[in-house]
């Protein structure tokens, strides 16, 4: 028992002694999605403040590419000493498990959850020409051309906004994938593709300059970031789309350094600064630890499964 109760004390001092020396070097911080996106606005809001709290470089890699699975997969390889971290999405850790027969990683076994750090809806994006001024007249528009129309998607997200909205307005659609949702918007502006989901962050401000109409949103209700805009669910009962945004680590990645993360983040949610940010994206804030966070993806990888399967996607 002497000898047990020893190696435990000296495990809990190898511990403490590493989480004191954590960070010990830069810390790659990996996007699997295109600058510009949430994911990435998100994470370039975190990595200084990370910087800032454990007195080293948190460097953001750009990993874009099959709805962020390009990027997982590459972290997931990664390192588990805490110098690898991943931002990651309702797309990579929950929809890409039914959306890939082959994926390259396990969302669970693969990785050690840090936190889920916010969540958000998406907005229905089309030219200020479109015919269409509603939603309703949208639906009308898309059943009389069914099949003519082009959707743009970037993110798991957007691709089952667009399946849900097809399934549950009576239309076909053509499917564009995109490496990320910028990219979608920008062939929506330049009229190569009729519509595309967008978050708030890359579509708001398109809206405000009158470059983009918006048709609805995903979440249940309206949001207080754009009263005027419908949500979808107002012409389709019982439609909803959220997504969700967190981070996570190779797994195997101590505990002390996954808690220094997490303390560090968390510190910084509170501060002004950070809330303004995050209003700006249109993003609430909804801090769950990792233990937490690590039953929510669970969760996420059913219910993502299901909506998948109710709206008709079949897997790559």
């Amino acid at each position: 028992m002497k000898k047990i109760l020893a190696l435990l004390a000296l495990l809990g001092m190898a511990c403490a002694a590493f989480a004191q020396s954590y960070p010990s070097h830069p810390v790659r911080f990996v996007v699997p999605f295109p600058p510009g996106s949430l994911p990435d606005q998100i994470a370039r809001v975190i990595g200084p403040q990370l910087q800032d709290s454990l007195g080293q470089p948190f460097v953001i890699e750009n990993r874009p590419g099959a709805i962020g699975v390009i990027g997982t997969a590459e972290a997931a390889r990664a390192a588990p000493d805490g110098h690898t971290i991943l931002m990651t999405t309702n797309s990579t850790l929950a929809a890409a498990e039914s959306l890939f027969r082959k994926l390259q990683y396990d969302p669970v076994r693969d990785f050690a959850p840090i936190m889920l750090i916010s969540k958000t809806s998406m907005i229905l994006l089309v030219r200020p020409e479109f015919p269409a001024h509603s939603l309703k007249e949208f639906i009308s528009l898309a059943r009389s051309k069914s099949g003519e129309l082009t959707a743009g998607y970037g993110s798991a997200g957007s691709q089952v906004s667009i399946a849900k909205l097809k399934a549950g307005g009576g239309f076909a659609a053509v499917d564009v994938p995109y490496k990320g949702v910028p990219l979608a918007v920008t062939d929506v502006l330049g009229g190569q593709i009729s519509f595309t989901f967008a978050d708030f962050a890359v579509g708001l401000a398109q809206i405000k300059g009158g470059k983009l109409k918006a048709l609805g949103v995903t979440s249940a209700q309206r949001t207080p970031l754009a009263p005027d805009i419908p949500a979808i669910g107002e012409e389709i009962p019982g439609y909803e789309v959220v997504l969700w945004y967190g981070l996570v680590a190779p797994a195997g990645t101590p505990r002390a350094a996954i808690g220094r993360i997490y303390d560090a983040v968390t510190a910084n949610m509170d501060k002004t600064d950070f809330k303004a940010r995050f209003a700006a994206f249109g993003v609430d804030p909804a801090p769950l630890g990792p233990d937490q966070f690590g039953a929510y993806i669970k969760s996420e990888i059913a219910k993502w499964s299901r909506d998948i399967r109710q709206a008709g996607i079949q897997p790559e």
